[in-house]
């Protein structure tokens, strides 16, 4: 173990602590409300919420005091918020509340960010294995062929149908696997690929569910020409849904549970 790796590790880390309990960060999430076509309230909410084919709409009075981001002045009539889906997404406050709208394949929605959340209030931290470079591990990355078998074609991948943090199953885009070897073990998982190339994938092993979160995230560098990049285990984090519950988040793929323990990166949300 160098010591700039285990340093870079703990600024990670403590970088991590630091944006889940920033004023708006994932413990401030206190609803999630998924909206309908008809124009109805939402409860802590002033006015009226719905949705169409263009995003959210809100209706409010000035005295209701929502105001759009990089507007001056507060609500008064109707507005249109865009998703986050959308390059030119919206976002509302309510004082201190930040109003975020969102969409979730096809779903609109409206999710309330309190700093004064009960999250916020009782986060100690979060727990994690004791950086161990043997858990940084060179791995390759082999995209899917359009048209290969399991899911639907997505592009120049695949979508797989699983289940998510909230009881519903949603289609997870995937474009390939990555292989490696960990503990002795040779292991393949499936991931996603981003618009800036890096990977990501959604993992459980042996730990889940007992001194870890029932799953977690991995991010892993683009690869290069070759497909070659890097597992870094200490790196596996947990998920939104770890720190609210009103976040959905995917469960792990088939065959992205490993059968061993992963005694690195995050484990679990310190409270008081």
């Amino acid at each position: 173990m160098t010591a700039t790796a285990a340093e870079e590790w703990q600024h990670w880390s403590d970088g991590r602590a630091a944006t889940v309990s920033a004023p708006h960060g994932q413990l401030a999430l206190t609803g999630t409300h998924w909206l309908e076509p008809e124009p109805a309230a939402i409860a802590g909410l002033p006015g009226v919420w719905w949705a169409d084919a263009e995003g959210v709409r809100l209706r409010a009075v000035a005295a209701d005091g929502v105001t759009v981001a990089g507007a001056d002045t507060p609500v008064d009539g109707e507005v249109l918020l865009r998703p986050d889906t959308d390059p030119a997404a919206d976002t509302a406050a309510l004082g201190e509340v930040l109003l975020v709208p969102i969409e979730r394949e096809g779903e609109p929605a409206l999710r309330v960010f309190d700093p004064n959340s009960p999250g916020r209030a009782s986060f100690a931290g979060i727990s994690a294995y004791p950086y161990a470079p043997e858990w940084a591990v060179p791995a390759v990355f082999t995209p899917f062929e359009d048209g290969g078998e399991g899911g639907g074609v997505h592009g120049a991948g695949r979508t797989v149908l699983v289940p998510n943090a909230d009881g519903k199953e949603r289609p997870l885009a995937v474009t390939g696997q990555i292989a490696f070897t960990v503990a002795g073990e040779h292991r393949t998982l499936t991931v996603s690929r981003s618009g800036d190339g890096r990977l990501s994938g959604v993992i459980a092993d042996a730990t889940s569910g007992r001194d870890t979160y029932r799953f977690r995230f991995v991010t892993l560098p683009a690869p290069d020409q070759d497909g070659r990049t890097v597992l870094d285990l200490n790196r596996a984090y947990l998920p939104p849904c770890a720190f609210a519950d009103h976040f959905i988040c995917p469960f792990p793929p088939p065959g992205n549970r490993l059968d061993f323990a992963v005694e690195a990166g995050e484990k679990q949300v310190l409270t008081r």
